[in-house]
């Protein structure tokens, strides 16, 4: 799955546990009717993929949903949820995106007047 929006916030790396789990977190705002403030997390080596990214960039995230199950001391049952970001892709164009540049105004262009008629008769048909 796929969502695309602006870059909202993305928050520094924070790490847990004795084994050292890294996660990252983004919010990214949504471009519809009823914009949508959106938590993906980036977790372990991916948490550095957003590295070069800002707020108020708009990006398309690449992203696995995630639930689990959880039972509490007092035998209650809870289900929780998470959006995972595996790959983050910038919607900017990148200068040499294979646009073409832009073209001179006429008046830059020298008439040419040194044509003669049989120039213009090269094709063979």
């Amino acid at each position: 799955m796929e969502i695309e929006g602006t870059i909202k916030l993305i928050d520094e790396t924070k790490t847990y546990g004795s084994k050292g789990f890294r996660k990252r977190e983004v919010v990214i705002t949504t471009d519809e009717q009823y914009p949508q403030h959106i938590l993906v997390e980036f977790i372990q080596d991916k948490t550095d993929l957003l590295n070069d990214f800002k707020p108020g960039q708009p990006v398309k995230i690449s992203i696995n949903l995630r639930g689990r199950e959880w039972t509490n001391p007092q035998g209650e049952t809870k289900y929780f949820n998470s959006i995972q970001g595996w790959r983050i892709e910038s919607l900017q164009q990148q200068d040499g995106s294979g646009e073409m540049p832009p073209v001179p105004p006429m008046e830059a262009f020298e008439p040419a007047e040194d044509l003669k008629e049989e120039d213009y008769d090269d094709l063979p048909f």
